[in-house]
């Protein structure tokens, strides 16, 4: 026996000894009784001790000495049993909290991941095997992160978990309600041993996210079976709540004796107390609300993705809460991938009723979030790095991905044809069209937003290309469309005779929890720093063209409707395709005539395409192999292409990383290209340029730049840049019947050889009147055919005599063919 055991051992028995002692003493003037010991498992039990004699001090030591050794082992072993009372389980199961809190520290202080070391010598190095890695404490170097940045976010990698302890991770995922506040409560004590920091200082507490399960749960197939276990699910967010107080800790007041209680929120409720503690007086016990501790709680609203909902279905969704840190961290058309605890409550009857129904509500309260693109890549804002992935990079997959990805974008930038890569890559299945995608390539990447300040002219310019695509049926514009909402890194597919006024920019409904007014976000809105496609354009109503004014000059959304005023933000870009109204387009009148289009809206988009089905024998027998090639068994690649992810992961990155400068070379070269667009007209009454087409010119020119990954405008973006412009204007603005460029058709619906028609013939028809007073159709119009020397055209004629009656001049006195028109005096 030890010495330590020995001294331990001989101190028990003296404390006995004397405790005997005393016992007799008191024995001794008492009568003799029995002494039974009660056998209960809640009771201690403690080791039954015969009373000694007076004879005792007359015993063998040694016999003393086995006697007080045997009690002394039964003393150790009650202790034991005690210590083995003293263990908690979950409430149901044989789960020991000490041990899962034994797991989880060991898990925190020993798992190691192996990164490689980041080396910027080694960045044009394509050998993977001669990049270094090393082995890092990953989630204690999180801690330190957390103490330096003052965060309060630790994020735990389900992966690594499953890796490091599978019963851990499977207990995590089926008991969240009594692990995470347990986990919660250890990785604080954890974090105040490692920094010193005292239990009675206030910090920050920290909160476990924990995200990567493994499965991931399609939201139409959430089953009673996920109820109160974590599940991660993907979705579209549609709708962003205000922040909600929630309840923390309740502050109750006894009304007789003003005795005060604090109640702690345990599984999501508060019980009310029903005794005062300190007078007993029972349902005494109010609540005092302003004393009351509460929370932050916003309701986000999530719906399945276009690509996951089967065909003929309609999109589900799902009730989503996110507390504290979690909140405004998204915004409307984000697409996330969300791990939560999946939660059921009963509803009421009624709103007075307290007696519940048999139907349940579900929702989700949210640990974590993750922004993904649409192909389930992690992606960051634009503004910087999403806050749920600040703490420790390298403890995602995710982000050793996007790492080989940078990496293979940064590779591709350097090529010298990577314009044209790019642009065999956008719908490669369409034949030709290849200023038309170079022109929606330079939309996808887009310009730079500029906002001066108020010394520098002030005001915002937008940095987004809108594009109009008309033409003949049959021609793939709808197919352009569909790619460009595949690829483009947020957007919104929408159809022109389908969409209304209000489900483009936002609409106003009723909460079904609180019945108040709340607004929710139109295609417009959803597609804001993305994409909006917009099919049928020609379609729409001239109520719900009129608010595309608003969207495509300032960006943003007026919204005055049931109380609710407001200005929301909608930065997207608008991509449109338009039939011509007579099928066919008729090159003998003007965009605004064959389109019908208000010449207020066509003036807002950069560039207008025509795509015409001409019949050519040679270019319809390419056309025809080209699409027959799709359908065979193995179809030719005539050209490498760069693959959907790849191409859409490019210009994520392209948008959020290069912001291009024009250098003083391109200045001189826009403006000298914009004077050159100006003389095209030939004359100073016809304007075949305005300012907005300069705007276009910057925003194309940037857009250039930023497909070759260049942080300087160059004269050659500029080049092509008016190249695109005049390529567009050439097919939409030309006039047919003088044959040269004429924006007057784009801006006023009339070319600028028609307007000075009109204007003789309005002079004519006031000259003949100063010699009568009253005319018919017929008699002026040959009078006028002598007059101009040529054929009089029927539409300037019917446009001259409106003028003049709107004037006032003359007044429609009826007639039908020989409708008469006197002179007002």
């Amino acid at each position: 026996m030890s010495e330590n055991n020995k001294q331990s051992r001989e101190d028990f028995i003296k404390s006995l000894r004397e405790n005997n002692k005393k016992e007799n003493d008191i024995k001794r003037k008492l009568p003799k009784v029995k002494e039974e010991v009660i056998e209960d498992e809640d009771v201690e039990m403690k080791p039954k001790v015969e009373p000694m004699s007076d004879n005792d001090d007359n015993y063998e030591d040694n016999d003393k000495s086995n006697k007080f050794e045997d009690l002394f082992k039964d003393a150790v072993e009650q202790n034991q049993k005690q210590e083995k009372k003293a263990d908690i389980f979950f409430l149901g199961t044989n789960i020991n909290v000490n041990d899962v809190l034994t797991r989880f520290r060991d898990f925190i202080n020993n798992f190691k991941l192996n990164v490689p070391i980041s080396n910027n010598n080694n960045n044009n190095n394509n050998n993977n095997n001669n990049i270094e890695t090393e082995d890092r404490y990953v989630y204690l170097e999180m801690l330190d992160q957390c103490f330096k940045s003052k965060k309060n976010q630790c994020n735990i990698n389900f992966k690594n978990l499953q890796k490091f302890d599978k019963t851990l991770y499977h207990q995590w995922i089926r008991y969240p309600n009594e692990m995470i506040p347990i986990l919660d409560q250890k990785i604080n004590e954890i974090y105040r041993e490692r920094f010193n920091i005292p239990e009675d200082e206030d910090y920050k507490r920290l909160e476990l996210r924990p995200f990567n399960i493994g499965k991931l749960t399609p939201m139409r197939f959430l089953n009673p079976s996920d109820i109160d276990q974590i599940i991660s699910i993907r979705g579209l967010i549609i709708r962003t709540s205000s922040i909600i107080p929630d309840l923390k800790q309740g502050f109750f007041q006894c009304a007789v004796c003003e005795f005060s209680q604090v109640v702690d929120l345990i599984k999501g409720k508060i019980s009310e107390p029903s005794q005062c503690e300190n007078c007993r007086s029972k349902f005494s016990m109010t609540m005092t609300h302003n004393r009351c501790t509460f929370g932050d709680k916003q309701y986000i609203k999530l719906q399945e993705t276009p690509d996951a909902i089967p065909e003929g279905e309609t999109p589900h969704t799902v009730a989503l809460f996110t507390f504290d840190d979690l909140i405004d961290i998204t915004k409307p058309g984000d697409r996330v991938e969300i791990t939560g605890v999946f939660k059921a409550n009963p509803m009421r009857a009624s709103g007075s009723n307290k007696s519940l129904r048999s139907i349940y509500k579900t929702y989700i309260d949210v640990l974590h979030i993750k922004r993904t693109d649409k192909h389930g890549v992690s992606v960051d804002d634009e503004n910087g790095s999403a806050q749920e992935m600040d703490n420790m990079d390298y403890d995602s997959e995710e982000f050793e991905v996007s790492k080989e990805k940078e990496r293979e974008i940064l590779e591709l930038s350097k090529r010298p044809d990577i314009y044209d890569l790019v642009t065999k890559s956008l719908a490669p299945s369409i034949w030709e069209l290849e200023d038309v995608k170079k022109g929606i390539l330079c939309q996808l990447f887009g310009g730079s937003h500029k906002a001066f300040e108020e010394g520098g002219g002030g005001g915002r310019f937008r940095g987004d290309i809108n594009i109009l695509l008309c033409g003949d049926p049959g021609t793939s514009k709808s197919q352009l469309l569909s790619f460009v909402h595949k690829i483009a890194p947020r957007g919104i597919y929408t159809s022109g005779k389908g969409s209304s006024a209000v489900g483009l920019t936002a609409y106003v409904t009723k909460d079904p929890d609180t019945k108040e007014s709340v607004l929710e976000s139109g295609a417009l809105v959803l597609s804001d720093k993305g994409v909006c496609c917009i099919d049928e354009f020609d379609k729409m109503s001239d109520q719900t063209r009129s608010i595309l004014h608003e969207v495509m000059e300032q960006q943003t959304v007026s919204v005055a409707k049931a109380g609710i005023i407001c200005s929301l933000n909608a930065r997207t870009s608008i991509l449109a395709s338009a039939n011509p109204k007579e099928s066919r387009y008729n090159p003998n009148i003007s965009v605004v005539e064959n389109i019908q289009l208000p010449p207020t809206l066509l003036s807002r988009f950069d560039l207008i395409y025509l795509i015409l089905d001409k019949p050519n024998e040679k270019s319809d027998r390419m056309l025809s192999r080209h699409l027959v090639s799709l359908y065979w068994e193995v179809p030719q690649a005539p050209y490498f292409t760069l693959p959907k992810d790849l191409l859409s992961s490019y210009i994520t990155y392209a948008r959020k990383n290069i912001n291009p400068v024009i250098s003083d070379e391109s200045v001189s070269r826009l403006v000298n290209g914009y004077l050159d667009m100006r003389a095209l007209g030939g004359g100073k009454t016809t304007i075949s340029a305005t300012p907005r087409q300069l705007e276009s010119l910057i925003r194309l020119s940037e857009a250039h730049a930023r497909i070759r990954f260049s942080k300087v405008v160059e004269p050659l973006d500029v080049e092509e840049a008016i190249r695109l412009v005049k390529a567009a204007l050439q097919q939409v603005a030309i006039d047919h019947k003088t044959g040269k460029i004429d924006m007057d058709l784009i801006t006023t619906g009339r070319s600028s050889t028609s307007r000075e028609l009109i204007s003789k013939i309005k002079k004519e028809i006031e000259e003949f009147l100063d010699t009568s007073k009253e005319f018919t159709i017929d008699s002026i119009s040959k009078h006028l055919s002598q007059k101009i020397k040529q054929l009089l055209p029927a539409d300037e004629f019917k446009e001259s005599l409106r003028q003049l009656e709107y004037e006032n001049l003359i007044k429609n006195q009826g007639g039908g063919l020989n409708t008469l028109f006197i002179r007002v005096k």
